[in-house]
């Protein structure tokens, strides 16, 4: 009798981005945000920690209250390397933005979708739910 096995999936590094706004620069805010936009990235893209290779998190100028990395670390990113920036000061890029681009190692073929929420829909909002 000949056995087949299944040949594992090819792992590719991949990158996956999100973004949102709070309303004022305030460390409770800026929390909640972060935690409602890692719960969203997570749960659309059924990613675990052990897939992310490493984060890097961004804000605008106007965001200086807390590190979106210290939010990531208590919702249990306790080993994923993180880095926290500041975004270039564009002329009409939406104020008070928090984005992310996490380094992932997952399937070759895993559909990866974006998470754009709050203000920063206007970002992309080609690849928003309901966007043009």
């Amino acid at each position: 009798m000949v056995t087949v096995t299944e040949t594992p999936a090819a792992t590719r590094l991949r990158a996956l981005r999100g973004a949102t706004t709070v309303q004022r620069d305030d460390p409770a805010e800026v929390a909640d945000a972060v935690r409602e936009m890692i719960r969203a990235i997570v749960e659309a893209n059924g990613i675990t920690p052990d897939e992310i290779l490493s984060a890097i998190f961004s804000a605008t100028p106007d965001v200086r209250s807390a590190y979106p990395a210290a939010t990531a670390r208590a919702l249990g990113w306790t080993d994923v390397p993180m880095l926290c920036v500041s975004e270039m000061d564009v002329e009409g890029a939406p104020r008070l933005c928090l984005r992310v681009i996490l380094h992932l190692a997952v399937d070759a073929a895993r559909a990866l979708r974006p998470v754009y929420l709050r203000g920063a829909r206007v970002l992309r909002p080609d690849l928003v739910e309901g966007g043009a």
